[in-house]
């Protein structure tokens, strides 16, 4: 049956008609030789027993070599009832075979539609109308090996491959509007800040009740808000082209490297006033990547080491040909979240955190390291303090 259920469309309907011509054909004879007996029997009561015994028998009691056969009469000599049935015995022997095999043929196609169309038609039409209403949770059941059976699951397929676009659609709607959300949240902090202090010059700065160094701090505070709001526009700027990057690989050495990044602390050590220590395993190979999106890794963690470090930062950098590991660690009080909270986007360890950034460093850092074939590691230190690794993989 398995066999039978799995055959191809073709083949299945020619099976279908064969069995039902099949069994037309034998219905076919046992109804003519039913339909000449009855006529024989209606014709036997109108003809001389006598005589049709004696040419059975032949003359004299001997076996005639003749086949005798039972004489068709007048019309006219049997009665109505006998010449309707010797009539209607006339029309099956000629036209029984036909129509047979009309009915047959017929029976043969309305069954295969039942068995083999009906129920994967009805379900690819439920399925067109369930997709048309937006609903993609279901599945289409029928599993035939056969043409319907195929185009069910490819039907099942796109249903899934729809189900899972639609996912995705929606989650980057919800993605855009938590970052619709944490932007109009960012700029409106700063932008009040900034018009409570015009407000206040405005009032006070014509008529002298502010001195000029009082308003030289307002207007101060007020660059620092520019600055913050600057700052989170080059970020949503970074983030919203992340993933449309592209990596450019290019040979890096560990000293080059170890000279970026020495330039980067000359600033920021100063700004500071926290010593950094740049520890590198120097072995000589050569390791192919973005630098450019390295030392943006690298800048977001010291940032962030920065801004919590007690007195003392060390960066601890290996390059190999397949793999270059920054690891960056500070003496702080580290991190009390787990990895999958620090990394989100606009995570802030403290409520004071967004006066000073916009929490997408370590956001930016991990994409950047997933998409250079690594990984982010945040964990804290045996000493206490934070330590991040990024991890990069060679590329080509």
């Amino acid at each position: 049956m398995d066999k039978i259920r799995n055959l191809s469309v073709r083949k299945t309907i020619l099976l279908y008609l064969a069995v039902g011509l099949l069994c037309s054909f034998f219905s076919s004879a046992v109804i003519v030789e039913i339909a000449t007996y009855t006529q024989e029997q209606v014709w036997w009561n109108y003809v001389d027993q006598d005589k049709y015994f004696e040419a059975v028998n032949g003359e004299g009691g001997e076996k005639s070599y003749y086949r005798a056969e039972i004489p068709r009469p007048s019309s006219s000599d049997m009665s109505s009832a006998d010449r309707n049935i010797s009539e209607f015995c006339d029309f099956l022997q000629t036209y029984i075979a036909l129509i047979l095999s009309a009915v047959a043929s017929c029976a043969s196609v309305f069954l295969f539609y039942k068995h083999k169309l009906k129920q994967p038609i009805e379900e690819l039409e439920q399925a067109s109308k369930r997709i048309a209403g937006n609903d993609l949770d279901f599945h289409i059941t029928y599993e035939n090996q056969d043409e319907m059976g195929r185009l069910c699951g490819e039907f099942e397929r796109m249903r899934g491959q729809l189900a899972q676009n639609n996912q995705e659609l929606w989650r980057m709607v919800e993605e855009e509007r938590v970052l619709r959300a944490a932007i109009a949240h960012d700029i409106r902090s700063p932008l009040s800040v900034l018009k409570g202090y015009q407000e206040m010059l405005m009032d006070y700065l014509p008529d002298g009740t502010v001195d000029t160094e009082t308003a030289m701090e307002m207007l101060s505070e007020s660059w620092k808000q520019i600055e913050r709001m600057d700052h989170f526009v080059e970020t949503m700027r970074k983030m919203s082209s992340l993933e449309q990057r592209t990596l450019l690989s290019r040979p890096i050495t560990a000293k080059e490297l170890e000279d970026d990044i020495k330039a980067e602390l000359v600033v920021l050590e100063a700004e500071k006033e926290k010593q950094v220590v740049l520890e590198l395993r120097e072995i000589g190979d050569v390791f192919l990547g973005d630098k450019e999106v390295i030392l943006e890794v690298t800048e977001n963690l010291l940032s962030n080491a920065l801004r919590y470090a007690k007195k003392q930062i060390t960066i601890n950098v290996s390059v190999t040909q397949q793999e270059l590991k920054i690891c960056v660690e500070d003496d702080g009080s580290g991190f009390d979240r787990d990895m999958e909270t620090v990394t989100k986007a606009f995570y802030q360890q403290n409520v004071k955190d967004s006066l000073n950034h916009a929490g997408m460093g370590m956001y930016i850092s991990r994409l950047y390291c997933e998409k250079h074939g690594g990984r982010l590691v945040v964990e804290n230190s045996e000493a206490g303090g934070a330590a991040v690794t990024a991890i990069f993989c060679r590329i080509v």
